[in-house]
């Protein structure tokens, strides 16, 4: 019973970083990335204890992708004296890292379904591989991270529901409409930027 209430009383706390985490990020604010950190390392202790290793996995790398993001927020700029900007990837960028998630998920998910009792292999493994190249996305302030994040969420709202992390699977649910309102946001913040430096070259 105490087990139960505690790990219910984590999830909630984490639940509230994550979502504070994408509100701030929407925002382009560098405190997403430790509010990320706190809510993953939460996360880590939560997912193994439901059997889902790969996700487990995912929120370890999390952490220090928090660290990552960070930095790369504070100085990814190419002079490395200024704030990231947003920016966008070719249609030839997007299919290379669709073609890595599939052939990457069909690998992690042959190997934990013959080597571990892992639950959902496959969903585990598609939501946890997408998961990591739509992370390093959102660190480089890829524009259309967003669209995949649309994505991977209708996913995770499943994924948790059928394995009882309800409150998680209804974050999943709100992070569906606050990635289409990311995507949008960013937009307008990167035209809005390019026009003032376009009135500032004129």
């Amino acid at each position: 019973m105490l087990a139960e209430l505690f790990n219910g009383s984590a999830e909630l706390i984490a639940v509230i970083l994550a979502l504070a985490y994408v509100i701030l990020a929407i925002r382009q604010s560098l405190w997403c990335w430790p509010a990320a950190a706190i809510s993953a390392s939460i996360y880590v202790m939560l997912f193994l204890e439901g059997r889902l290793f790969m996700e487990s996995f995912l929120q370890l790398v999390y952490v220090l992708m928090a660290g990552y993001g960070f930095w790369q927020w504070k100085f990814g700029n190419r002079s490395g004296t200024s704030e990231l900007k947003i920016s966008t990837r070719s249609l030839r960028w997007h299919l290379l890292a669709f073609l890595f998630i599939l052939v990457a998920t069909l690998i992690v998910t042959f190997v934990l379904t013959r080597y571990t009792s892992q639950d959902a292999a496959l969903l585990d493994s598609f939501t946890t591989i997408a998961s990591l190249v739509t992370t390093y996305m959102v660190a480089k302030k890829v524009l259309e991270n967003w669209l995949y994040w649309i994505v991977i969420d209708a996913f995770y709202v499943y994924l948790f529901a059928i394995k009882g992390f309800y409150l998680t699977a209804g974050l999943f649910l709100l992070y569906l409409g606050m990635a289409g309102y990311g995507y949008l946001k960013w937009r307008s913040d990167m035209r809005l930027l390019e026009l003032q430096a376009a009135e500032s070259q004129g």
